[in-house]
Order: C-alpha cells, then structure tokens, then sequence
C-alpha cells in the first residue's frame, strides 16, 4: 500500500523567462554581425540574424506604408512569428489602416501588434489635434517615438525598412548598427536600389498602398504627407516646405534626433 507523503505544495506561479545576457558592446555585436553577414542577401539576412545570439529578441517596425509590403512578405516567409510593430499615430491616412488589415491578412501575420499613444497622452499634448500645425517634432515625438519606444522595451534589436538610396542621414547604412544605450538597428535592405523594391514587389505579386498610384511615394501622417511631382526626391512629400527629413524614431546615444526647422 503506497504511503502518503505530506508537504508543501509547489509552487504555481508561472515561471518567468529572462533574455539571454548578450556578450560586448553595442559596437562590438554591430561590428560582428555586420562581418557575418556583409555577402548575404536580404532575405538571407533576416532568416539567419532572428535567430544569432548577437542579436537576441527582436520585433519588425512598420508604418506600412510604400514600400512596408517587402520586408513584411520576408518576415512571412522566414521567421512567421516576429513581433511587427505598426506605429498607429491616430492621424494616418484611412487608406493606410486599411492597407495594413488587407496585408496582415494576405501575409497570414500573426502578431501585428498597433502601437499609440494612450488617450491621456493624446489630452495632454494635442487635446483638438492641431500640433502638427505648431511643432512637427513634438507631434512626432509624442505620438511615434514614444510610444514605440514603451514597444521596444521590451526587446534586443528592431527591423527597418531604411534604405542607403533614402538619402540624408541614411546613405552609410550597414545591415545592422547600434542604437545606445541598449539594442541593434537591422536594415535589412540598406544595400538595395529603388528598382529591387519594385521588382520584389511585382515578383511576389504583393499588394500595393493605394495611395501610391495617386501619387504618394512616401506615406506618414495625413497632415503632413502629399504628393510628389515628376523627378522629384520620394521623400519630398512628408513635411514639404520645412527641411524636416525624419520624424525621429530613429537614436543617436540614447538621445531623440532632431532635424529641420522645428529642431
């Protein structure tokens, strides 16, 4: 007859992961990976550095916007369930809210998470939604870099779409470059051309924003993107008529970047 033995019972409290402690600097992981990496294809980058222990715990950051389609088709193919960040700033274009329900379910996306502003947020800084008309970078601080980084916070590492022939800021990209105090940037198509985004998306047959057929290339927040002209540089629609370049999700040490004329 078995014996009854009497104790404490253990313990069900859920057992909590803890991320993995990341060996050197910043620096030292960026320089590493960037060696690994540097005759790798895009896609080829994104398969294998998700998984690279120089990298850790990462999400994909997307305004689905013109050119978000390509790089969420190759997290779709490679890695299904990446955390994608998409940045709702609650004065996006409807098309673009639209776009990104009909792309999450084409690509099957599993974990699109939209990331705001709280209400409280919204009432105290821009209560009747005229900031943008006073301080494009106050507007863009509160509702974009903020709450993407209480998103990030959370993770090693994030995924762009940035891209070497953007110009600016942008044009000695590598895959992957530090973002003090604490993660990695991955550009995963920093080296393409404008043609290779096309041909991606023609190839894969993926669906295109709406509005760039009337003529948007590059699409942010309603008030402050328009329509370019012929010849004129992508990026020339958002913040036309200031030298504003950026919103500003983008770090240097730790601190917010400003640009242009509200900096």
């Amino acid at each position: 007859m078995p014996i009854a033995v009497w104790g404490p019972r253990p313990s069900r409290r859920p057992c909590i992961r803890k991320r993995p402690m990341l060996d050197g600097t910043l620096d030292d992981r960026a320089a590493r990976l960037n060696n690994r990496y540097k005759h790798h294809a895009a896609i080829e980058v994104l398969r294998r550095a998700v998984n690279d222990p120089d990298l850790g715990k990462v999400a994909l950051v997307s305004s689905f916007g013109s050119e978000s389609v390509v790089l969420l088709h190759m997290i779709s193919v490679v890695a299904p369930g990446t955390p994608v960040l998409f940045i709702d700033t609650q004065m996006l274009f409807p098309e673009t809210v639209d776009y990104q329900l009909e792309v999450t379910r084409k690509l099957q996306l599993t974990d699109v998470r939209v990331i705001q502003a709280t209400e409280k947020e919204v009432a105290l800084n821009d209560p009747d939604g005229t900031l943008h008309q006073f301080s494009t970078d106050s507007c863009c601080n509160f509702r974009k870099t903020i709450p993407l980084e209480r998103a990030l916070s959370e993770f090693d590492g994030w995924i762009t779409g940035r891209k070497r022939f953007q110009g600016g800021q942008r044009t000695e990209l590598e895959f992957f470059e530090a973002e003090p105090p604490l993660r990695l940037r991955v550009n995963p198509l920093a080296h393409w051309r404008a043609a290779d985004v096309q041909d991606y998306m023609a190839e894969n047959n993926l669906p295109r924003h709406p509005l760039v057929a009337k003529g948007y290339a590059s699409i942010g927040c309603a008030p402050c993107t328009s329509p370019i002209k012929p010849g004129e540089d992508p990026r020339a629609g958002r913040w036309r008529g200031s030298q504003k370049t950026e919103c500003g999700i983008h770090y240097i040490g730790g601190k917010l970047v400003r640009t242009g004329a509200n900096a």
